[in-house]
């Protein structure tokens, strides 16, 4: 059986798995999207609080996911639980860093202005400093979104959803007809799921970031 039959023969699963799979990313993403900015907000204007923020997430980076995945099982069991909070985890060095990275990259003289016409300190930060810190911050969610693309599938070994399901299977199985198909077709799954994952940051840049700034 070629690729494509198995394909055609397969599809439901399939599309049942790339739709967990892309579910299980973006609602992480969610998570560590709110989680990384508020770190960065509490720390960027510190300079030992940045540092710690940004190396405490960057060590979690170093852990293989594999491994982390196993610790978790004892304590959390299988399944949705150590996916997300893996997930979640492996998200935050990306979004974290280019969160402190964009809100002390604002123009002091803006913030100065947005002070001396009465503004508040949370409204300068949600009217002034956080719009203008919006580009690298995404840029940050696109970076961790790819990343998490390929680590989510390594959750299939705590029987977590997605096309991992798939590539283990296919490993699981090496030398029957169908393994290559099978760890070819979650291969390709997660490429395109990340390709259109991207493709709707491109859109929601266009979208949330005035021209002036994109420039």
């Amino acid at each position: 059986m070629n690729f494509w039959t198995y394909v055609g023969n397969r599809h439901e699963q399939l599309l049942s798995d790339a739709y967990q799979h892309a579910s299980a990313v973006f609602q992480c993403m969610v998570i560590a999207t709110v989680i990384g900015v508020l770190i960065g907000v509490f720390s960027y204007r510190s300079e030992w609080a940045g540092n710690l923020a940004t190396t405490a997430t960057s060590t979690i980076l170093t852990v293989p996911s594999l491994a982390l995945i196993g610790l978790l099982v004892p304590i959390v069991g299988l399944g949705v639980a150590p996916t997300v909070i893996s997930l979640v985890l492996y998200g935050l060095l990306p979004i974290v860093r280019n969160a402190i990275v964009g809100l002390r990259g604002v123009d002091a003289t803006l913030v100065d202005a947005a002070k001396g016409i009465g503004m508040s300190r949370t409204a300068r930060l949600l009217r002034v400093e956080l719009p203008l810190a919006w580009p690298p911050i995404l840029t940050g969610i696109r970076v961790s979104t790819q990343m998490l693309m390929g680590i989510a599938a390594i959750a299939a070994y705590a029987s977590g959803p997605g096309l991992g399901n798939e590539i283990f299977r296919g490993i699981a199985s090496l030398g029957s007809k169908n393994a290559l198909n099978q760890v070819l077709a979650g291969t390709v799954g997660i490429v395109i799921l990340a390709l259109l994952f991207d493709f709707g940051y491109v859109l929601i840049g266009r979208l949330t970031i005035p021209r002036g700034i994109r420039v």
